[in-house]
């Protein structure tokens, strides 16, 4: 039990996928801007992170391992990523169509999402059996939607703030997302 806490708390903390791994940025410097988008974002990339983990530990190590083709798993990887992440477009599109409006190019952009792909192969390369896995896609996501969350709230009162026209925009939006990554580097300590 405390293994899987372990990991749990890693994915989220520890070893954020955006905040401490850089993987990820686009969805996450595009959608940061409201909350409501960010938390639709967070919840989109936590279930396709779920269900990524869980159909590619089967295919990896029942299917290319077996056949000598480790080698081929970023791309069947991405393939079943895809997959997943048409399925959520065409479920939000129908259900929530406020949401599929909000986020716009980054929902499809969840399919080259290298945190949603980096996941699935840490978990490979870690060696994490299928339990393990789900956890640590399941703490990415959760370590994803708490950066956007954070981000949007940081975002929101960067904007309102009178900052020199210089800094307005990107270079303001960049120093924020800086100072945000920093902050997460306070965690590095937490599980030694």
């Amino acid at each position: 039990m405390r293994e899987i806490l372990v990991i749990l708390v890693a994915a989220m903390l520890t070893d954020n996928f955006v905040l401490v791994k850089f993987m990820g940025i686009c969805p996450f410097l595009g959608v940061s801007k409201k909350l409501d988008s960010a938390l639709g974002m967070g919840a989109a990339v936590t279930f396709v992170m779920v269900s990524a983990s869980l159909c590619t530990y089967p295919v990896y190590t029942f299917i290319l391992v077996p056949l000598g083709l480790e080698y081929l798993k970023t791309v069947a990887f991405i393939l079943l990523i895809a997959a997943f992440v048409q399925l959520i477009e065409m479920v939000i599109h129908k259900k929530i169509p406020a949401l599929y409006s909000a986020l716009g190019v980054f929902l499809p952009l969840i399919t080259t999402n290298c945190a949603v792909l980096g996941v699935t192969i840490l978990n490979i390369d870690n060696g994490f059996t299928l339990t393990q896995s789900l956890i640590n896609g399941l703490g990415g996501g959760l370590g994803f939607t708490i950066a956007l969350v954070i981000f949007s709230s940081v975002r929101s009162r960067v904007e309102k703030s009178d900052i020199p026209k210089a800094f307005k925009g990107v270079p303001s939006t960049l120093i924020a997302a800086s100072i945000v990554s920093l902050s997460f580097m306070g965690f590095s300590g937490l599980l030694t």
